[in-house]
């Protein structure tokens, strides 16, 4: 049997060889205390700055404004919910989108719970949020914007530039989910205007459970992790030294030489897929927009009368892995929150879409192979009568 094929980057990533080798050396020689005075504490706290200027550096931010976290959903937890309970004098009003990261949506659940009134703004049949309807919802109570950079679903770039540029006369602070686009895009929190900013290290071949979470100057809040006075009395806990270390490392490797290149290559790889489809007449679909401006690792489709269930099962019987949609949602019945907001409930596509996401472990061979594969098997179950399916 042949090694299987990943294709759910847009999940998870795999560590990158100089990411592992970089986490054990520093599991090794970097294993003390970054709070403790003595030599092995002042070893391992100028490992975590060295790292954390590595992770400024990436989003033109300042190093004291990078507080390491656990990932993005701690990230997103901390942005929104902290903002809401420091900010709530000045009023109660939020506004986010309807296809943000679960980490988000649940956040502003909460808070609903708690008396803040949120507004989740629609998008169109490509994924995006209009500016026009940002800037409609404003209120004069409303104390935070926020609006991801990348879906993680269908790829589509949200306009966060203008919606910064909108909110500089505002009160409202605006933060971004910025898990899925961190590495693949530019971004720049003082060009874009962004007052909070999300990460995750696991989505560019870097370690899991780690993360940052950016906050400009003028925001202060209270940290949602209590106890000792680590990050700055940010975040509590021990720092994982070797885990930002790891991160780090990822960040370096990704130079906007090699985002570029990526973005050109991936969207040669969704080029692939399409033209095997077309080759064998393949009824499909584009779920979001092919754009170059768009995130190119993501290719979700449209596959009408393949049901997404049957589908991954063959697929992964043929040695290929790839989703129905976002990883915290996987193995669930629930359909894509994200396909829902831009289709409707009642769309096929809901149950029909399969996420396909590239990563630097991919090749154009393993994409050639996957087409075939995939433009097989939806052909066969389109030929077959529905009752049959």
């Amino acid at each position: 049997m042949t090694e299987p094929v990943y294709l759910d980057n847009a999940g998870t990533t795999p560590p990158s060889p100089a990411v592992i080798q970089a986490i054990a050396q520093a599991e090794q020689d970097t294993w003390g205390n970054a709070s403790s005075t003595h030599a092995f504490g002042r070893h391992a706290k100028q490992a975590l700055e060295n790292a954390r200027i590595v992770l400024a550096d990436s989003i033109n931010a300042q190093p004291d404004q990078i507080v390491i976290t656990s990932g993005g959903s701690e990230s997103d937890n901390t942005a929104i919910v902290e903002t809401a309970l420091a900010r709530q004098q000045l009023g109660k009003h939020i506004i986010t989108d309807q296809i943000e990261h679960k980490a988000v949506l649940e956040s502003m659940h909460y808070l609903e719970q708690l008396g803040f009134e949120v507004t989740y703004l629609p998008v169109d049949e490509t994924g995006h949020v209009a500016v026009a309807d940002v800037a409609n919802a404003l209120r004069d109570d409303t104390i935070l914007v926020s609006i991801m950079a990348g879906n993680n679903e269908v790829g589509s770039v949200q306009p966060i530039h203008a919606i910064g540029t909108l909110l500089q006369d505002h009160q409202a602070w605006f933060h971004t989910d910025a898990v899925q686009a961190y590495g693949l895009t530019d971004i720049d929190v003082v060009a874009d205007h962004i007052d909070l900013l999300s990460t995750s290290a696991h989505k560019i071949n870097g370690p899991k459970f780690m993360g940052f979470l950016y906050e400009s100057a003028n925001v202060h809040f209270r940290p949602l992790i209590k106890g000792g006075d680590q990050e700055h009395k940010r975040r509590a806990g021990t720092e994982n030294v070797p885990g930002v270390v790891g991160f780090a490392t990822a960040v370096k490797a990704l130079t906007p030489a090699v985002k570029a290149a990526r973005q050109k290559q991936f969207a040669g790889y969704k080029q692939t897929i399409l033209h095997a489809l077309d080759a064998a007449g393949v009824r499909y679909a584009v779920n979001g927009s092919l754009a170059p401006t768009e995130l190119q690792h993501v290719l979700n489709l449209w596959l009408p009368g393949v049901a997404t269930d049957a589908l991954l099962v063959k697929l992964d019987l043929a040695g290929y892995a790839v989703s129905g949609g976002s990883a915290c949602t996987a193995g669930s019945l629930e359909p894509s929150h994200v396909l829902t907001a831009m289709f409707g409930a009642d769309s096929p596509r809901v149950k029909e879409s399969v996420r396909i996401s590239f990563g630097s472990v991919n090749t154009p061979e393993q994409i050639q192979a996957f087409a075939a594969a995939l433009a097989q098997i939806a052909q066969r179950t389109q030929a077959q009568p529905a009752a049959a399916r």
